[in-house]
């Protein structure tokens, strides 16, 4: 097999989960025992290899049996019952909720308190660990808009504040906000906050033209990422060659038989190692 592989180098962790990984090794290093409450990161191979380090994962459940330990909270964020539980059992916080999420956090609660009659929505999808943290901040009463049907949960006779998830495309965000626009009855207000990072939205332009430059593309990421997810439609959307793969055991080297130029790509999820070595798998063959 005669190919030239490229990976991507705009692939691999963003500044949040760079610095939760970081956080995390800091306290490993020293020997320190220590909890993260849910996966640090939705990559399986590299949950792996810091559990191998020592890192224990825990849900909340167990998370709410601990006393006197050290919990490493990862860059999704949490709801303020979690520092509340870390309080009252003694537990040290090591805080690696995302700059971009604190601030996202903080608005949020600071306009629910100012409530009165308005709704505070949420785009972004049920049950994931940041809108869960963001829900917290409004005592669970936000308006979770994962589909185009949830608009339904709306009043649009009441005012209406908006804001996303922070990894949402942005393309969606705004048909969102149009909708609402254009369906708002006045005096009712609307107003949207634009809390989308950047760094993750500004993938998706560069990943399609990164595939479309080549033959056939390796998008590899974990099966929880729902950010994953939405960059392969992305890329396969330019070139159907593109294929998911979890890591090197998923490559299936027949759908590479006649490929000249590879592309290597990945998540804000996906460690840049995990990448070289699907690379190495492919050399080697």
């Amino acid at each position: 097999m005669n190919i030239q592989i490229e990976i991507d180098e705009a692939s691999g962790f963003c500044f949040g989960v760079t610095t939760a990984i970081r956080k995390a090794e800091e306290e490993l290093t020293k020997g320190h025992r220590l909890y993260c409450l849910g996966d640090i990161v939705h990559n399986g191979k590299e949950v792996e290899r810091l559990r191998e380090m020592g890192l224990i994962t825990i849900d909340h459940q167990h998370f709410a049996h601990l006393h006197d330990v050290k919990v490493l909270l990862r860059a999704h964020g949490e709801p303020p019952k979690t520092y509340e539980i870390a309080k009252k059992n003694n537990i040290e916080i090591i805080d690696a909720t995302c700059p971009v999420v604190l601030q996202l956090q903080k608005r949020i609660k600071h306009e629910y308190d100012l409530q009165g009659n308005t709704q505070i929505a949420i785009f972004g999808k049920k049950g994931h660990a940041e809108v869960l943290g963001l829900v917290g901040q409004t005592e669970g009463n936000a308006i979770v808009l994962d589909k185009p049907s949830d608009v339904e949960n709306l009043d649009f006779h009441r005012n209406i504040r908006l804001f996303s998830q922070t990894t949402k495309p942005l393309d969606k965000f705004r048909n969102l906000v149009s909708y609402i626009e254009q369906h708002i009855v006045p005096p009712a207000t609307f107003e949207f906050f634009d809390t989308i990072c950047r760094q993750v939205s500004g993938r998706m332009p560069q990943l399609m033209e990164f595939a479309a430059c080549h033959d056939a593309i390796l998008f590899v990421c974990g099966k929880k990422s729902s950010n994953g997810r939405m960059l392969y439609e992305a890329c396969r959307s330019v070139n159907p060659h593109s294929y998911f793969v979890t890591g090197p055991d998923d490559i299936d080297f027949s759908l590479l038989q006649n490929v000249c130029t590879l592309g290597i790509c990945g998540a804000t999820s996906t460690p840049k190692w995990l990448m070289k070595e699907c690379k190495n798998a492919i050399l080697e063959h």
